[in-house]
């Protein structure tokens, strides 16, 4: 077991595991051909890395009330991370998360969730866009006989960082491509099950790797469209659109973190004004911080400590097609 301190100064209990069998990488490099060089380049950062890796969590139940602040729309998703916490806390048990589906529209902070929820598990992360998949084999690596093949983005997560239990974030994977030759969800079926994700087997490696740790968050707008077998892997949370007033919180809460957070911001107001946060009530999370860095240059540059709401952006303008 090995302690270390997070950025804020509390103690993180990591075990070590192991992910990887040494020998049989090294079994697998001796019989390469020498026009295998690509492979072979992998093998050795295996090796050099080596299989340990840290199994990490918080020694102790984190202060998470600013994410409730922050998401007050994902209180149900925070809620059930925080209990998981305490049971493994209270055990001495590993972190055990169920996989994490998050449906809602764009911009309400499901990637930003994600995000923190590696934070409070002092952890690292992995951001996967599903949206711009154009190949079956992004998370579970391309055969090495293929031109231009590589190992799958699951298999480099885990080799090149020191954590065996990384938040993987699968971004909006409802809009994978359908019309791939391979199915970009086809590794999604054994990663999500421990059992098969223990011996993840990346196609360009051919070394299987203990995936079992890793915490997976997908975002989707609608379940509709993503198998049955995969939904039933997970825990699905309907995340709503924050209400105006939640939006109005949120809104407030950036602008003090914006604030607090740079030299200029002592120039400015503690508090915006109510027809300002008015706008935002309007306004998804995820455009707020932009707006509030647009207001604070803008009233800058009139030389004013106050925002006004001639100082935010012009709403942006949807085109749609057709009738």
């Amino acid at each position: 077991m090995a302690m270390e301190k997070n950025s804020q100064g509390s103690i993180a209990i990591a075990h070590e595991c192991s992910i990887y069998d040494r020998l049989l990488v090294e079994k697998k490099m001796s019989r390469l051909d020498e026009d295998q060089g690509q492979l072979k380049s992998l093998y050795q950062r295996m090796l050099e890395n080596g299989p340990d890796r840290f199994l990490v969590r918080p020694s102790e139940l984190p202060s998470i009330e600013y994410l409730y602040e922050d998401l007050p729309n994902f209180k149900e998703p925070l809620d059930d991370a925080r209990r998981q916490l305490a049971l493994c806390l209270n055990s001495g048990d590993s972190l055990e998360i169920t996989p994490i589906l998050l449906l809602g529209p764009p911009g309400i902070g499901k990637t930003y969730f994600a995000k923190m929820l590696a934070v409070i598990l002092e952890t690292n992360s992995a951001f996967v866009s599903m949206s711009s998949l154009t190949a079956g084999w992004i998370l579970s690596g391309s055969a090495s006989a293929w031109r231009g093949s590589k190992p799958g983005k699951v298999f480099e997560v885990l080799v090149d960082n020191i954590f065996a239990n990384p938040v993987m974030i699968v971004d909006e994977i409802d809009k994978v491509a359908t019309n791939t030759q391979y199915d970009p969800l086809g590794a999604m079926y054994s990663l999500l099950e421990e059992d098969t994700a223990k011996e993840f087997v990346d196609e360009f490696a051919e070394i299987p790797i203990d995936a079992s740790h890793i915490i997976w968050v997908i975002t989707a707008n609608d379940e509709h469209s993503i198998p049955d077998p995969i939904l039933n892997r997970m825990s699905v949370y309907e995340i709503q659109a924050p209400t105006e007033e939640q939006a109005r919180k949120i809104a407030l809460n950036l602008y003090t973190q914006i604030r607090l957070s740079h030299a200029w911001g002592k120039t400015f107001n503690e508090t915006p004004s109510d027809d300002v946060l008015d706008v935002f009530s309007k306004t998804v999370p995820r455009d707020m911080k932009s707006m509030w860095m647009t207001a604070f240059g803008n009233a800058n540059l009139a030389k004013r400590s106050k925002i006004t709401t001639e100082d935010l952006p012009k709403p942006k303008t949807k085109k749609y097609l057709g009738f």
